[in-house]
């Protein structure tokens, strides 16, 4: 590394985060970056550590070379940090917004003292490149002849078909909903990810690249798939875990009681100027709203639900609070299990652990008015209820946030009958489904999990398929780098 005792010279700095009676105003995104100086000067806490395990299998699933580009930054060799960056992973931009950054908690750095802040030079990294324009179209020099259709535009979606487009492959994305990026458009809020600035700006930089992008095709309802196999090589199924964790308990038919991605995407959409004809607005403005579920999607909800307005936010889990701390249980350097408070959570929702929800509660119109809870004490695997415990909670609005069951079973899964496995997600050797010539990655295929996991699938799969089409071993591994550079 440039500077052997920058981790002994420079202490941590974070990017500022706009005070909370500020940004619960708007939906725009509300961290101030480092400066290009003190980003510098962070890259060299980069320790030159023996096995730099930020980038093994315990930190970044992409596999980004990270003392590598933060050495380069740390010289001020930024379109080199850039190319670094870019060889690994497809959506730097999205990842160094919305990752939980596996790669700092395996920082050997982290040990002793704060990690590396890698996720914010990566952040910085990316949009640099987009300041200076180097972070261009990349239009192949030939293609290969070979078609290919992507069903569904989240990360995993957009990065196989990043990856085939670079080995001259033509690539059609069919997308169901009206815009492109799925979780990352509709799910992630954008005052997290904003919509038209970063992923819009990726998706027509990949549109000049000669990416097809089709909306509006509900593939397998309104599109047969049969139809995409006859026109294309291959297919790839890159639709999501869109089956969410219902709660079938009494009065469940009681309005007023959605699940997250429900509310989400309707919050997204209206940011974008979208109008809602067709279905019922779902709206926390002066209602008491309870978000049933502690995790990101949960946390989604509160900061939502406090930018429209909710007259109170509460956010109950089952499980109990998580621990400050590493624990025996979650050694150095697995991604620790350990309480953190959401940005949206600090904006004002109240948050109560061990609650087990009971029933629910509604008036004579069927609306619902809260929910009958309980306090539980976990012992082993499972829970008792605590006698003399029961409340009410107060509750105009209920969002479902407890989890994705596996991807939706009655479009492309019922159609080609693919085998699925004992969780419902599509069932593939090494990313090949049952039904040849049919691929599938990201959630689709490994379950509910977070988004530079579906990058490192998009990717993984774009080489497996690149093999079949081409009868021949992938240039597409980025070891080779032959694809993966700019």
């Amino acid at each position: 590394m440039g500077k052997v005792t920058g981790f002994k010279d420079y202490e941590r700095k974070n990017f500022r985060l706009a005070p909370v009676v500020e940004r619960i105003k708007h939906y725009n995104e509300f961290t101030t970056p480092l400066n290009q100086e003190d980003i510098e000067e962070q890259s060299a806490r980069c320790m030159d550590c023996g096995v730099p395990f930020c980038h093994s299998n315990y930190g970044c699933p992409v596999g980004n070379i990270i003392p590598q580009f933060n050495d380069q930054v740390y010289r001020g060799q930024w379109e080199g940090a850039f190319r670094t960056l870019m060889s690994t992973n497809n959506f730097p931009e999205f990842t160094g917004r919305v990752c939980p950054a596996p790669c700092e908690t395996a920082c050997v750095l982290g040990l002793n003292e704060t990690a590396v802040g890698i996720k914010n030079i990566e952040f910085s990294i990316i949009e640099k490149a987009y300041a200076e324009g180097w972070m261009k179209p990349q239009i192949p020099k030939s293609r290969t002849g070979k078609s290919v259709a992507v069903i569904g535009s989240g990360p995993a979606g957009m990065a196989v078909a990043n990856q085939l487009n670079k080995a001259g492959h033509m690539v059609t994305v069919y997308e169901k909903d009206s815009r492109i990026g799925g979780l990352i458009r509709y799910g992630i809020p954008n005052f997290k990810l904003d919509k038209q600035k970063v992923v819009q700006r990726r998706v027509d930089l990949m549109a000049e690249e000669g990416i097809k992008f089709v909306t509006d095709a509900n593939v397998g309802v309104d599109i047969a798939v049969a139809d995409l196999q006859k026109e294309n090589d291959a297919v790839i199924i890159t639709t999501g875990a869109g089956n969410p964790r219902d709660l079938p308990i009494e009065n469940r038919d009681a309005n007023n009681i959605h699940f997250a991605m429900e509310f989400l995407s309707q919050s997204n959409s209206r940011v974008e100027g979208e109008r809602f004809s067709n279905e019922e607005e779902i709206l926390a403005t002066d209602k008491h709203v309870v978000v049933i579920g502690g995790g990101d999607t949960g946390s989604d909800c509160v900061g939502n639900s406090i930018r429209q307005g909710a007259r109170s936010v509460t956010q109950i889990e089952l499980m109990p609070k998580a621990p400050d701390k590493r624990t025996d249980d979650m050694p150095w350097p697995t991604y620790p299990r350990v309480f953190k408070l959401s940005t949206s959570q600090a904006e004002g929702a109240e948050l109560d652990f061990n609650v087990l929800s009971k029933s629910f509660i509604k008036d004579e119109n069927d609306k619902v008015t809260g929910i009958n809870c309980v306090r539980i004490e976990w012992e082993g695997r499972g829970f008792n209820e605590i006698a003399g415990t029961e409340f009410i909670l107060k509750a105009d609005l209920i969002l479902l946030a407890m989890g994705f069951l596996g991807p939706l079973q009655d479009d492309v899964i019922k159609e080609l009958t693919l085998d699925t496995d004992e969780r419902s997600n599509i069932k593939t050797i090494g990313f090949a489904t049952s039904v040849e010539g049919v691929f599938s990655a990201g959630d689709s295929r490994r379950g509910q999990s977070l988004v530079v996991w579906a990058i490192h699938e998009g990717r993984e799969c774009a080489v497996e398929v690149d093999e079949f089409l081409m009868n021949n071993k992938s240039m597409l591994n980025c070891k080779s780098r032959s694809y993966c550079e700019l």
